[in-house]
């Protein structure tokens, strides 16, 4: 808006004229006392316009310019709540040996398989004898270099033909043990769903092995399991090379670097599958 021109009255300096004006300041004449203030920020605090009409119309401005400067904080809380964050991340890392079996695999069964794709968590399930019958299960490995691999077989299918639904990384400041309802959150950003052609493709028993029963295909009861790092890391890259939308494909790629990186393995020495279906 344009204020040359216009007279002004200023809480300390009295009446005035605006002779120069700026992005971001005024400069106003007091009768040869020429003075430079921030633009709009002076008429917020001490200063305002003489003529009502035009001072009307500025406040428009003054509002504008108060929901920016709203939304500047709220963006400028969020960069400090989010450095804060991955400070506390590399905190973690630094001060927790990566497991070598540090990823969880969840059974979901058909409720689960409906919401899971909207709420982006899973549930480790409840501990099923002793002392904390009832209680939630704690899945202690779990840090932000793990990832949730999420599972699933229809009642009629044998367990070889469990497949591989999706994949998240965990919260970014998500740790098993401080956790006290099973619920394990995803990453804001680091999620997968896959389609139903490319699950059908994706069998969880190509990746997983008993190492000490290594033909044995069995999942007895529980929620979850853990899962090597190694084996996560393979399944991700083979996500990339079933993908074919180039957006898709880069949204692996960024999550199988991402992964790599809070995990410590080279991205481009992935073994190969070697699951029970594999031997």
């Amino acid at each position: 808006m344009d204020l040359i021109n216009e007279e002004i009255t200023h809480k300390v300096f009295g009446e005035g004229n605006i002779i120069e004006q700026d992005a971001s300041f005024i400069t106003v004449d007091f009768n040869e006392d020429v003075r430079k203030f921030v633009y709009p920020d002076a008429f917020e605090q001490y200063m305002t316009l003489n003529n009502q009409q035009t001072a009307k119309s500025f406040e428009t401005i003054l509002e504008e310019n108060e929901k920016k400067e709203a939304k500047l904080a709220i963006k400028r809380e969020e960069r400090r709540e989010q450095q804060e964050l991955e400070r506390q991340r590399q905190d973690m890392l630094r001060n927790h040996r990566i497991h070598e079996s540090s990823q969880i695999v969840f059974w979901l069964d058909e409720e689960e398989q409906q919401s899971v794709f909207t709420d982006w968590h899973a549930f480790t399930g409840e501990v099923q004898s002793g002392k904390d019958k009832g209680e939630p299960n704690r899945a202690v490995r779990l840090r932000p270099n793990s990832a949730g691999l999420l599972t699933a077989r229809a009642d009629n299918q044998e367990e070889t033909e469990r497949q591989i639904l999706g994949i998240y990384m965990v919260g970014e400041s998500f740790a098993g043990n401080l956790s006290d309802d099973g619920i394990v959150p995803a990453h804001t950003e680091h999620r997968i769903e896959l389609t139903k052609e490319e699950a059908e493709k994706m069998l969880f028993w190509n990746y997983y092995i008993n190492k000490n029963h290594p033909h044995r295909m069995t999942w007895n009861s529980g929620k979850y399991r853990y899962f090597d790092n190694d084996w996560t890391a393979r399944i991700l890259k083979d996500i990339i090379a079933l993908r074919t939308d180039e957006e898709e494909v880069k949204v692996a790629e960024n999550f199988l670097e991402y992964f790599c990186q809070l995990n410590a393995l080279d991205i481009n020495n992935i073994p190969e599958a070697e699951g029970a279906l594999k031997q």
